[in-house]
């Protein structure tokens, strides 16, 4: 009994870790990709988008007309690309947002940026694990009442310490453990 307790624990435990910490994966400008023929505002489109860190931007072109530049804001506002901070080529580039804060794109290409094609994302901290929720100590029967000669100075699993238990149960998901 006490272990179909734990295993349902730890089940719930590990979904809250995943559904937390899955990233999002972003097609700059949706179908239409990266391009300069002013079919995508990208700046709109980044503006109804919520980025976090882990996420990834996948930027989709031909590389014989476009490539991507990450820039600094005074670069992106002026749109020079003459000094990135990073030059992709590949005509399908995933950059993953490894910190908060804002990033510049533009292609480098003459023109393409003062026609539009430049995007800013705010990327947002995200949080690791979800703000645990207290898990009670069962009531002990009669029989197994502490006394003061016995009682355990071992952790409860049922302390408030879930965050290692999170830990733990998703340590457990990764490695294969069945359930």
């Amino acid at each position: 009994m006490a272990l179909a307790k734990n295993i349902d624990v730890v089940f719930f435990m590990t979904i809250s870790l995943f559904g937390v910490s899955m990233a999002a994966v972003y097609n700059i400008g949706d179908s239409a990709g990266w391009r300069s023929m002013g079919a995508v505002d990208y700046q709109k489109w980044a503006d109804h988008k919520d980025f976090h860190v882990g996420d990834i931007l996948v930027f989709k072109y031909s590389n014989q007309f476009h490539n991507v530049k990450q820039v600094s804001q005074k670069d992106f506002v002026s749109c020079d690309a003459t000094s990135p901070m990073a030059t992709y080529g590949t005509g399908s580039d995933s950059i993953t947002l490894k910190s908060a804060g804002h990033y510049y794109f533009l292609c480098g290409f003459p023109g393409h940026c003062q026609t539009g094609q430049k995007v800013e994302i705010l990327v947002n901290p995200t949080s690791l694990l979800p703000t645990p929720t207290p898990v009670l100590a069962p009531t002990p029967s009669p029989s197994q009442t502490p006394t003061a000669t016995s009682t355990s100075t071992a952790p409860s699993l049922y302390s408030s310490n879930s965050f290692s238990f999170m830990v733990l149960a998703f340590c457990l998901t990764v490695t294969g453990f069945a359930f």
